[in-house]
């Protein structure tokens, strides 16, 4: 009976230690730049803005379809439509706002397809071999960006990456990982090392 009990002991305890490990920790807020966050920052879906190149095609109407810009306020300009917002909104939700003003006045059923052929340039700051602007590319990390940017300088902390969101007020700190993602118009500064 005991080595029956003390199987059980061990098979609880380590049910125990498994059930613990697979928890997630939590992030917690830190005062001062330099510390990290621990979460990973990964790509959502693509929303469109100012500066993205598109392929709109109204299928069996090629003299509405083209490419167009994204414009500084966020619109694009259609044959026959004209300005049409897009800013903010995934290419699924664009081609439903175009079918939308299409349908009925224009076009009876129209079918869409909306695809980004430019995306909004990157910028790279800090410790890399050549900072500056570079295309973005779908599925981009921070690795393939330094790569782009001409890869590390010795003193640049391989660590830590600090990312500024188009859309953000401030710059936040992710662990420099091969999952960590970029997105279009986001600054990434790689910062110097302490030793």
């Amino acid at each position: 009976m005991t080595i029956f009990r003390a199987i059980l002991l061990a098979l609880a305890a380590g049910t125990f230690l498994l059930v613990s490990a697979c928890q997630s920790g939590t992030v917690t807020q830190r005062s001062d730049a330099t510390d990290v966050a621990t979460d990973q920052r990964t790509a959502p879906a693509y929303v469109l803005g100012n500066g993205d190149r598109l392929r709109v095609t109204v299928f069996g109407h090629p003299d509405l379809s083209g490419e167009f810009d994204v414009d500084g306020s966020g619109a694009i300009s259609l044959p026959l439509i004209g300005q049409l917002d897009a800013l903010g909104l995934t290419t699924p939700e664009l081609e439903a706002r175009i079918v939308e003003t299409l349908d009925g006045d224009y076009i009876l059923n129209p079918r869409v397809s909306a695809e980004v052929i430019n995306y909004r340039p990157f910028y790279i700051l800090g410790e890399v071999g050549s900072p500056g602007e570079y295309p973005y590319t779908s599925g981009l990390t921070v690795l393939n960006a330094v790569a782009a940017a001409g890869g590390f300088t010795y003193r640049a902390n391989k660590k830590v990456v600090f990312i500024k969101s188009v859309d953000g007020a401030e710059e936040q700190s992710y662990t420099l990982d091969t999952n960590t993602a970029v997105k279009p118009g986001d600054t990434i500064r790689i910062g110097e090392r302490i030793f």
